[in-house]
């Protein structure tokens, strides 16, 4: 169950990480009220998976999911660039995230 509450929190990282971007610094009240419940849920599903998990995995996971995550709303929605060395340090960061799974005692 870990792994779920680990999951969501990453997915609840990128929703409140876009929906900040969408706030514009906190001036847009809907986007801003979304920011705090998200992040707020985000912790709270964090912290039940650190009952289980390591700190090391859990936080490496729930951020790589997030980093990972908004990179790719940030192209995809937004229209960023998606250049070859930024595809390469999502695919890092992706890489390193299933090596800490795989590393995991839990």
């Amino acid at each position: 169950m870990a792994w779920i509450y680990l999951f969501l929190a990453g997915v609840l990282e990128i929703v409140w990480a876009f929906s900040m971007k969408q706030s514009e610094g906190f001036t847009k009240l809907g986007p801003s009220v979304v920011t705090v419940v998200t992040m707020i849920a985000s912790f709270a599903l964090l912290s039940l998976a650190m009952k289980t998990l390591p700190l090391g995995t859990a936080y490496t996971i729930w951020t790589g999911i997030g980093a990972v995550g908004a990179f790719a709303v940030g192209v995809l929605v937004l229209g960023e660039p998606a250049s070859a060395l930024r595809m390469v340090a999502a695919v890092l960061i992706v890489s390193g995230l299933v090596l800490m799974k795989l590393a995991s005692p839990a």
